[in-house]
């Protein structure tokens, strides 16, 4: 395995590379507690976008989406698949008890979320405590799935520019992990347009500084760039009303179990959570965020 990057690399173009937000960031905000999220969540720990239709649960909603994803990679009949920011394995878990997939590799930087993924999908899942720019696998992969994970590929001190080379960077290296043919299904969400409401705008900033430091979300059109002469974008659907749904959903969850959630994070942290979830859901509702569903596939040698 490899070691574990400690810190933020201060440029996209300064060596190894920026590598997305570092390892800190990302405990800061999923290894609050297994126990946290577990009250709230749906039973498979799913912690993105779920696939909405009419009379689904929650449960049901996020299934469907983890379907969506293998089905768009094309990870239903492959032997090997790679789900970077595999969260707590549910997507790794319904590749191996549903479709029989030989080999899943997941990658994560929490470590609360690999210890969990671990013992779930233990023996067949292989849970690497791991950033994506360190990953070097021993044979190409036939899919990869990217999830929730991509918002974390930029911080907000990057200029468009660093923010395109570390997009790119990270679509070549899936490139050059995929075998000719094979897909990459991501899930992202996308920045519109900043809010001229200052409520809005006190929205935004609060999910940015407060609950996902070192991140910042990324435009349709910076995704379109990066992947210029890296993957062929062929499929794309923008699912912005399902994720304030889910997170609606999430918030109606979470304030059920305001009492048992204080009692694990503390009062301050859980309404901190409550406040996110609502103004994640305004930021959807209003459009200046959206959700991206992105097919891309490995159309060319170079």
């Amino acid at each position: 395995m490899s070691a574990i990057r400690k810190g933020p690399v201060m440029s996209a173009h300064s060596s190894p590379g920026y590598a997305g937000a570092s390892q800190e960031a990302i405990e800061h905000h999923y290894d609050l507690s297994n126990d946290f999220y577990a009250l709230w969540l749906d039973p498979s720990l799913t912690y993105s976008c779920a696939l909405w239709e009419p009379g689904d649960s929650l449960e049901q909603a996020q299934t469907r989406k983890i379907d969506y994803h293998i089905t768009q990679a094309r990870a239903d009949s492959a032997e090997r698949v790679l789900d970077i920011g595999c969260g707590w394995g549910s997507t790794l878990q319904r590749l191996i008890r549903t479709h029989g997939t030989d080999c899943a590799v997941g990658l994560t930087l929490s470590r609360q979320q690999a210890g969990l993924a671990r013992a779930r999908t233990w023996p067949y899942g292989d849970i690497r405590l791991e950033n994506w720019v360190d990953h070097q696998p021993d044979e190409p992969y036939d899919s990869i799935i990217c999830i929730g994970a991509f918002e974390h590929f930029a911080r907000l001190q990057l200029s468009r520019i660093e923010k395109i080379a570390a997009y790119r960077a990270f679509l070549s290296r899936c490139h050059s992990w995929l075998r000719p043919g094979g897909r990459l299904s991501l899930q992202t969400i996308s920045l519109e347009a900043i809010p001229d409401n200052p409520d809005l705008l006190l929205d935004l900033t609060f999910i940015a500084r407060t609950i996902f430091p070192e991140s910042q979300l990324p435009t349709l059109a910076e995704i379109h760039e990066a992947g210029a002469g890296t993957l062929s974008l062929v499929h794309t659907r923008a699912d912005g009303a399902d994720y304030a749904r889910t997170c609606r959903c999430w918030l109606a969850r979470l304030l059920t179990v305001r009492a048992e959630a204080t009692a694990v994070v503390g009062e301050a942290m859980t309404l901190s959570y409550e406040r996110y979830l609502r103004a994640s859901a305004r930021l959807f509702e209003h459009g200046c965020t959206q959700l991206l569903r992105l097919t891309f596939e490995r159309t060319s040698p170079h």
